[in-house]
């Protein structure tokens, strides 16, 4: 058969059908109807998913930010009342802090890179906690605690399994918390396994790391400040060392006036510093500026 002869055919039964369209319309109208309800309905449905996964995305996204924003503010303010002599870094840790807080939504969402994060930053406020307390930290305690935050650090690897900034950055803590237990060789092979790890190349961590490894021994030793050395008292303490003051001897030559009112026992040599000279004559008088010593005669100029 001839292709125009096989288009002629296929011409005829188009030409045909489209003759026969409205009749067969009219006797399959409720099924065309409910054919396109469905799909009417399908094409609704997909937009409205699309729209809420998007408007849950965006509240997650929110939500978290929100917990980061409170970790911060969070550690401000232990550092602000720090200056007043207050410890409140329990507030880091406690029921709807940051901490627990980071844990909780970790638990309940579905985007496992947010989880892994929100793991690392929980666990960042539990070494945090620790650093920020005034008091002492009982050994049991430090245990106790870095032992939680390694294994949010573990659970963030687990959750952020193709995301190498972020295995690398909860590696990282996990060296950390066995540094602040005082394993400084395992944490050296951590921070060894990132620097040496083709996967985390060009991730901070590994950066880190090789800083790390490079200043670990300047924090093997424990820090004891020497005691500030007391001050000197004001008055010398070996007061033997002063000597008194030589006697002074005054000339012969010098002619004093015989006033009636001067003593004639005073003692003019100097006395030491801490020693009061005693007068014997108590007919010592405060002269005024009108009175004037009677001085004898012998002692006057010639007129």
């Amino acid at each position: 058969m001839k292709s125009s002869h096989r288009h002629e055919l296929k011409t005829n039964e188009l030409a045909e059908w489209l003759s026969n369209l409205p009749q067969w319309a009219k006797e399959n109208r409720i099924a065309i109807i409910g054919a396109l309800v469905l799909i009417v309905a399908a094409g609704g449905l997909y937009f409205w998913q699309v729209y809420a996964k998007n408007a849950a995305s965006a509240r997650r996204h929110h939500r978290f930010t929100n917990l980061i924003n409170q970790l911060s503010l969070s550690k401000v303010q232990v550092l602000q009342a720090h200056s007043r002599g207050s410890d409140l870094s329990f507030i880091l840790i406690q029921p709807g802090g940051p901490a627990e807080n980071l844990k909780t939504f970790a638990q309940n969402t579905n985007d496992g890179q947010m989880a892994a994060l929100a793991l690392i930053k929980r666990a960042e406020a539990l070494r945090a906690e620790l650093h920020y307390r005034l008091e002492t930290v009982a050994k049991q305690d430090l245990v106790a605690q870095i032992n939680r935050a390694k294994l949010s650090y573990t659970e963030a690897i687990q959750k952020a399994s193709s995301n190498p900034s972020l295995i690398a950055a909860a590696t990282f803590g996990l060296g950390l918390c066995e540094e602040e237990l005082g394993n400084f060789e395992q944490a050296a092979q951590i921070y060894r396994n990132i620097t040496t790890s083709p996967d985390f190349e060009g991730t901070v961590a590994k950066t880190a790391a090789e800083h790390r490894l490079d200043t670990m021994a300047d924090y093997k030793g424990k820090v004891v400040f020497k005691p500030s050395p007391k001050p000197k008292p004001l008055v010398p303490s070996d007061v033997g060392d002063l000597q008194p003051p030589t006697e002074v001897n005054l000339p012969a030559e010098i002619n004093l006036p015989t006033d009636a009112n001067l003593p004639t026992d005073v003692n003019l040599v100097p006395q030491a510093p801490n020693s009061v000279p005693v007068v014997s004559d108590t007919n010592l008088e405060l002269q005024t500026p009108n009175s004037v010593p009677d001085v004898a005669e012998t002692n006057q100029p010639g007129k």
